[in-house]
């Protein structure tokens, strides 16, 4: 073997241990509290929907993580509240994949809170039922306000709404 084949071998090698890592490691959280970059595996156990999502917000804390249907995979973590109904999401305008994803393949997706993965769909939300749902979504924030420096304020955010498929 020369010297060409040997270092061909090894940048594959560290190729693949780089694609690896970023797989099994991200989606990993920011300084925002929200992540940025998706990863591609979601996890958790496949459970039905319960009647109401609200007690999950309460007994699951910090975000949950969202993979849509389709490809490429991916997955990405969404701050959320648990209604009786489902699960409000929302993200910055700022023409984010996944928000863009949703929008042009449909909202077909899993989200998984804690250890349980649950079957869903996204709707986007528009008008004061907007504004409402990110009233709840900013628990007692002002919508008027950004979430943190640099991000616009609340009230301009996209709002998703995700039930049960």
């Amino acid at each position: 073997m020369n010297k060409k084949e040997i270092a061909g071998l090894l940048f594959g090698a560290i190729l693949l241990t780089g694609v690896l890592s970023w797989a099994f490691t991200a989606p990993y959280l920011g300084n925002t509290g929200l992540a940025r970059t998706p990863g591609i595996i979601l996890g958790g156990t496949l459970t039905e929907a319960p009647s109401d999502f609200s007690p999950l917000h309460d007994s699951v804390q910090g975000p949950m993580i969202m993979k849509p249907a389709g490809f490429p995979p991916f997955v990405n973590y969404l701050s959320w509240v648990g209604t009786p109904e489902g699960v409000i999401s929302a993200t910055r305008p700022d023409g984010g994949y996944w928000a863009r994803r949703l929008r042009e393949r449909g909202g077909d997706g899993w989200l998984r809170i804690g250890d349980a993965t649950y079957a869903m769909e996204a709707n986007e939300v528009f008008g004061d039922e907007r504004i409402a749902m990110m009233r709840q979504w900013a628990g007692g924030r002002s919508i008027d306000q950004p979430l943190y420096p640099g991000s616009e304020p609340l009230r301009d955010w996209e709002v998703f709404f995700w039930k049960p498929r």
